[in-house]
C-alpha cells in the first residue's frame, strides 16, 4: 500500500538548551505484532540507544541511570517495554508516578492493529504469541493482552495504528510524526488525518468530519487530476459558501473545545477529515485546519492517509 504523508521531521536547533536537565526518553509499546520492533529500528537510526523487552518495573531505573550519564553521543533513550505480565496496571501506575517526580521528558508510542491483520502477521511469520498457551488460542490472547495495556494506551502520546502499513509505511510514518514527539512541550498533540470513505475511516480517530457535502473537483475535468493541496482544488472547496462557512464555523467549534480537551490533561487527539476518494475534499480541508491550528501554537501532525488511491 502506498501513503502519502508531509514531511514532518526536521532537526531542531538548541535541543540541549530546551531540554536543559531533561533527558528526552520514548517508550514504544503496544500490542504484539504491531511493529514495535520497526519503531526501535526507527529510533536507533535517529541516534537513540535503543533498549528492548524492558519489563515496566525496570523502566525508572534505566531512565534515571542514563539521563544521569547523559551521553553526548545519544539523543535520547527509546524502550521497548515487555508490559504483559499479570500486575500489569498497578505496576504501571506506580512507575508513571516514580517517573512523574523526576526530570524525564516522557513519550510513549503506543502501536496497535486490528485484530484480523494481527492474526494475519501472526499466521505468515508462524511465530507464537507471547501469551499464547494451554487452553488460550491466539485471538484470545490479543484480547487479553489488549486489556492488559489499555492504562498504558490511555497515557500514549501517540497512538499509530498500523493496520494498513508495510514495514516501510511504519518507517515513514514514525519519522514524519518525530517532530510531534521531538518537542517537549505541554499542551495537546493534534493529529490530522484525511482520508476516503471508500478505503475506510481511521479506526484511531477521535473525531470524524464527513465532508462530502462540499462540492466535489472530482466531477470538473480541469480540476479532476489535482490534489487539495493545489490552490485551484483550495478554492474550488472552500472559497465560497458552504465550504468558507463551514470552515468558519468547525474553527470556532474548535476554539472552544480544545482548550476543554486540555484543561481535562488530554494528551492528544486524532482529528481526521473525509470525502469520497480521500484526495481532494478531505486534504484541502485538513491542510487549511492543521495550518490554523499551528498558528495558534498547537502542536499538530499531518496525515493525508489515502491520498494516492483517490
Amino acid at each position: 500500500m502506498e501513503t502519502h504523508k508531509q514531511g514532518l521531521i526536521r532537526d531542531v536547533p538548541g535541543r540541549e538548551k530546551e531540554h536543559a536537565g531533561c533527558y528526552p526518553v520514548i517508550i514504544v509499546t503496544g500490542l504484539s505484532g504491531a511493529g514495535k520492533s520497526t519503531a526501535l529500528n526507527v529510533f536507533e537510526d535517529l541516534g537513540f540507544f535503543c533498549v528492548d523487552g524492558l519489563p515496566v518495573t525496570l523502566a525508572p531505573t534505566i531512565m534515571e541511570l542514563f539521563s544521569r550519564e547523559n551521553p553526548k553521543n545519544f539523543r535520547g533513550l527509546a524502550l521497548g517495554m515487555d508490559l504483559r505480565q499479570s500486575d500489569f496496571a498497578r505496576e504501571w501506575s506506580r512507575v508513571r508516578d516514580r517517573m512523574s517526580q523526576n526530570r524525564i521528558c516522557l513519550q510513549i508510542i503506543y502501536l496497535e492493529a486490528s485484530s484480523g491483520v494481527l492474526v494475519r502477521r501472526y499466521a505468515e511469520t508462524r511465530r507464537p504469541h507471547p501469551m499464547e498457551g494451554e487452553g488460550i488460542g491466539l485471538e484470545q490472547a490479543l484480547e487479553k493482552e489488549k486489556q492488559i495495556l489499555e492504562p498504558l494506551r490511555s497515557d500514549a502520546h501517540l497512538v499509530v495504528d498500523t493496520s494498513d502499513f508495510s514495514i516501510h509505511d511504519l518507517r515513514r510514518a514514525l519519522k514524519e510524526k518525530w517532530e510531534c514527539l521531538d518537542q517537549v512541550l505541554a499542551g495537546i498533540r493534534v493529529h490530522i488525518i484525511s482520508f476516503g470513505f471508500k478505503y475506510g475511516m481511521p479506526s484511531e480517530a477521535d473525531m470524524v468530519q464527513d465532508l462530502r457535502f462540499l462540492p466535489n473537483p472530482f466531477f470538473e475535468p480541469e480540476l479532476k487530476s489535482l490534489s487539495g493541496r493545489d490552490t485551484a482544488i483550495a478554492d474550488y472547496v472552500l472559497g465560497k459558501p458552504p465550504g468558507s462557512s463551514y470552515l468558519e464555523k468547525y474553527k470556532d467549534f474548535l476554539g472552544f473545545i480544545l482548550p476543554l480537551f486540555q484543561k481535562e490533561g488530554r494528551y492528544r487527539l486524532t482529528m481526521a477529515f473525509g470525502c469520497t476518494g480521500g484526495r481532494h475534499r478531505s486534504v484541502a480541508v485538513a491542510e487549511n485546519v492543521a495550518d490554523f491550528l499551528k498558528k495558534n501554537g498547537y502542536l499538530v501532525s499531518l496525515e493525508h492517509r489515502h491520498f494516492q488511491l483517490g
